[in-house]
């Protein structure tokens, strides 16, 4: 019978164990990682690294596929010292996934260099009453309201899409919402583009945006980009964001965004519309194809309305 320390050794046999520094800065500079927390829910009031899904150990190999199908997406797994998250590493080794370590030191290390934590503030009454109706959604919870409240998120146009997008984003209580737009407000807008009305006329999409959804919600923090998205400002504006939500109107800045997003790691929610016919779709690198991937070549100018 094997002991505890020979399945220790078994697991550094075949999984690589990454530093804290090294997880830090893969993070930092955006590379595509996706980190899990393998703790049990007690544990998780210390604090967890931003962006990490949390999936007990043991119910790891009941849940990762749900969360990460492709087995070539990059992994690391972290508990509090390491130990565990090597051995659940191990499991997910042995259900086929080809690229997933464990961060050795675990939290306690990561606490050790005072890098950064996320952690679980409660709820206020207010909030409480608020997404009352989410605490009743398994899927969601008081657990998932609050990953909700720490989400980033970018909308590429305060537009048609944008619009509706950005009101229920702002309703479901998305703590930050950044909004990039340089167009303002038109009278021809405003008969589907529900964040704006009659008196914006003339100001900034951005500025009518904002106003809106701090009405909505003030819960969320809106951040205003009054200005054109471009190959100098991408990777500048896209880097803080959890998800970007790519409403544009046009096929240049879509497969801008969809580069920078496949380059980031940045999952892409991308629609268009034309007339009564819509499409939406969610593009996330590592766990299948970009928009460049379905659609190689964008159509000859003129050729497709906006």
């Amino acid at each position: 019978m094997k002991t505890y320390r020979d399945l220790v050794q078994d697991a550094k046999k075949v999984v690589p164990e990454l530093t804290v520094e090294e997880v830090h800065e893969r993070l930092t500079e955006g590379a595509p990682l996706a980190v899990i927390d393998v703790r049990d829910p007690d544990e998780y009031r210390e604090g967890a690294i931003e962006g990490a899904v949390t999936i007990s150990r043991g119910f790891l190999e009941f849940k990762v596929q749900d969360a990460y199908p492709d087995p070539d997406t990059p992994i690391v797994l972290y508990c509090l010292s390491g130990l565990r998250s090597l051995l659940a590493a191990k499991a997910l080794h042995d259900l086929g996934y080809r690229q997933v370590a464990s961060m050795a030191g675990g939290i306690r290390r990561w606490k050790e260099l005072k890098l950064p934590l996320v952690k679980d503030e409660p709820l206020t009454p207010a909030q409480m009453e608020r997404y009352s109706r989410h605490f009743m959604l398994a899927q969601v919870g008081e657990r998932g309201q609050k990953q909700l409240l720490r989400a980033k998120v970018l909308l590429i146009g305060a537009g048609g899409l944008g619009s509706p997008a950005a009101v229920y984003l702002a309703a479901v209580g998305v703590g930050t919402l950044g909004i990039i737009d340089s167009d303002v407000v038109d009278l021809s807008n405003l008969q589907r583009q529900i964040l704006h009305r009659t008196p914006d006329v003339g100001r900034p999409k951005v500025e009518s945006a904002r106003d809106t959804i701090q009405a909505i919600n003030p819960d969320v923090t809106v951040v205003p980009y009054a200005e054109r998205l471009t190959v100098d400002n991408i990777e500048r504006i896209l880097k803080d964001y959890d998800v970007i939500v790519d409403g544009s109107d046009n096929f240049a800045t879509r497969y801008l965004v969809n580069d920078a997003c496949y380059l980031g790691g940045k999952p892409n929610v991308h629609g268009s519309i034309f007339q009564f016919e819509g499409m939406v779709t969610v593009l996330a690198p590592g766990r299948g194809p970009c928009y460049r991937c379905l659609y190689p070549e964008p159509p000859p100018a003129g050729l497709v309305p906006s």
